[in-house]
């Protein structure tokens, strides 16, 4: 504490605050200690893991479909009852295959157009 906080203050009163400040400094390191013998967990980690990638993945799908104006918030309540049909009906193949071609075709024509503005 600064003396500028002292001032003012007895001998008794300032042991008090002196007291308290350990008080309040031991229980800080304390939980510190069990933050990390709880984040040291396999399982802890592992879920931390899932959570970045998670996040990594979402920002990328966010950044290409930020030209669009959409989001994966706001596309989710219908990309995701299309997901369970899919799964559900057992068209998982054909839906990888469909959304293959989707991208390749995508590709080609975006590489079309940077050929011809390159022109």
């Amino acid at each position: 504490m600064d003396k500028k906080d002292h001032d003012g203050m007895s001998h008794a009163e300032r042991k008090r605050a002196l007291l308290r400040d350990g008080e309040f400094y031991r229980a800080g390191a304390a939980h510190a200690r069990a933050q990390i013998k709880h984040d040291a967990k396999p399982e802890v980690m592992l879920h931390s893991a899932l959570d970045h990638a998670t996040w990594a993945l979402r920002a990328r799908a966010d950044m290409l479909l930020k030209p669009t104006g959409a989001s994966i918030t706001s596309l989710a309540p219908y990309v995701l009852p299309a997901l369970s049909f899919i799964r559900r009906r057992r068209l998982v193949k054909p839906a990888l295959a469909v959304a293959t071609l989707a991208g390749v075709a995508t590709w080609y024509v975006q590489r079309k157009r940077a050929q011809q503005v390159a022109y």
